[in-house]
């Protein structure tokens, strides 16, 4: 029995996959490679010494998804599949809805059609919109503030209505911080088209001199140091909840969901700070005004993680900023170098 790993050639993707390898399951990937490189899965390769099953297509070409769950004994699904730029989703709506939602119902459609129902969904803490309170646990109230948050919401209303229709369904909804961090190797990492939406790697850009320099948005928020706090979690940790989170479906457990987060904030400044230790560079920023929609403060509360999935991250700020500036700096032009 195989897992089926969508957008699996992507940042999480691939970290998540070098953790399944390792922990001896088989891989079959589909990525569309949109904002993603095959060079990443050879990479994968060269870690692990194993293979994937890779497909280049789309999670919305139905008559792909049956080729494959009827080539493949599949056990699960981890569905990481999606666009994910805030500002895009913004001006280009209808792409995010067609590819998030529609996408995930045509997924679902084509596992039921294959009786395959056990799936991870990837979702986001920016379902929880600007939280009353802090530290932000799964049951507080939802309201995402652009169609990217929208759309993973919209999916798992839809994954709930699964749920409720047909109780032999097991998903886990996995409601990630804001992954950094690269693998120890150096040898895979965060590779954005274009310019970053992140921090960290637009960090890392200017430390290895592809960038001039960071703009900070606004130093004038209600923090220690007046710049925007969030949960900053590595990608190995996040990779490691993925193969816990199936574990957990493996128990028939319905719907469940979880914040993947270290319930610590980072401010932007201390970010910088922990990659100016790790990278031995100075690392140029102005300070420009608020982003519309940038909440001050976001950090999770992991607790019921760590209770139910025997998970909690482990990594700390230095890891995150040494592994980024390892992969950066080894790999300049991402997987072009």
């Amino acid at each position: 029995m195989a897992v089926f790993v969508t957008g699996g050639a992507g940042y999480i993707g691939t970290h998540t996959i070098v953790e399944l390898l390792e922990n001896n399951e088989q891989v079959v990937v589909l990525d569309n490679l949109s904002n993603s490189s095959e060079e990443s899965l050879k990479r994968v390769t060269m870690i692990t010494g194993k293979t994937v099953d890779f497909y280049q297509g789309d999670i919305l070409d139905s008559d792909l998804l049956d080729n494959i769950f009827t080539t493949h004994e599949i056990s699960a699904v981890i569905h990481f599949a999606g666009l994910k730029a805030v500002g895009e989703s913004v001006e280009q709506p209808l792409k995010y809805y067609k590819n998030n939602v529609a996408g995930t119902v045509i997924l679902c459609q084509a596992m039921g059609k294959a009786n395959i129902k056990n799936i991870v969904f990837s979702s986001s803490a920016t379902v929880y919109g600007d939280p009353a309170s802090l530290p932000i646990k799964e049951d507080f109230p939802t309201g995402a503030t652009n169609p990217y948050g929208q759309s993973k919401l919209m999916v798992e209303h839809i994954l709930t209505d699964l749920a409720n229709s047909d109780p032999s369904w097991n998903i886990a909804v996995l409601r990630y911080f804001n992954p950094v961090g690269a693998h120890e190797s150096g040898l895979i990492g965060e590779d954005p088209n274009d310019i970053p939406n992140n921090l960290m790697p637009f960090i890392a850009q200017v430390a290895v001199g592809k960038r001039e320099q960071l703009s900070v948005f606004g130093n004038d928020y209600d923090t220690h140091d007046g710049t925007g706090v969030r949960d900053y979690i590595h990608v190995v940790d996040l990779a490691k909840g993925h193969l816990r989170a199936l574990e957990k479906l493996n128990t028939a457990p319905g719907l469940v969901t979880y914040n993947l987060g270290t319930g610590q904030g980072y401010s932007v400044l201390d970010m910088i700070q922990a990659f100016e230790k790790a990278s031995e560079q100075t690392i140029p920023y102005q300070i420009v005004a608020r982003r519309p929609g940038d909440i001050a403060v976001c950090y999770a509360a992991p607790e019921k993680a760590k209770q139910e999935l025997n998970w909690q991250a482990t990594h700390s700020i230095d890891d995150m900023a040494q592994s980024s500036w390892k992969w950066q700096s080894s790999n300049p032009n991402g997987y072009e170098s």
